[in-house]
């Protein structure tokens, strides 16, 4: 189903990569990594709320290293494959929505002529 064949084989390249990108750039991945942080640092969301999220963002980005990094996180977090597929849901239903939107859009262009 996936294109990508072995996640873990993947997951492997993709963060020798990024050390690569730290070696060449180590500005641009210092402040990614401070974000990424700052943004674990949360008060009202426990950590697989937080990595649920992420995988509802990763879905709707299109972020195969997103989807791969945040749903190991959320299930070491304690999430489910049902958990996981209910958030899968609402991304799923978010893409839907803005779809819908962008159809009125072509509605109110049409209606110009």
């Amino acid at each position: 189903m996936s294109a990508i064949k072995d996640w873990k084989a993947y997951s492997e390249a993709l963060r020798g990569r990024g050390k690569e990108l730290g070696q060449l750039h180590p500005e641009i991945v210092k402040g990614f990594v401070a974000l990424n942080n700052g943004a674990a640092k949360t008060t009202h969301l426990d950590a697989k709320m937080r990595e649920l999220i992420a995988i509802a963002v990763a879905i709707t980005t299109r972020c195969e290293g997103c989807m791969d990094a945040h749903v190991r996180k959320a299930m070491v977090a304690g999430a489910t494959k049902e958990e996981i597929a209910e958030t899968a849901g609402v991304a799923i239903a978010l893409n839907a929505g803005a779809a819908f939107t962008y159809a009125l859009h072509v509605l109110d262009r049409a209606d110009e002529g």
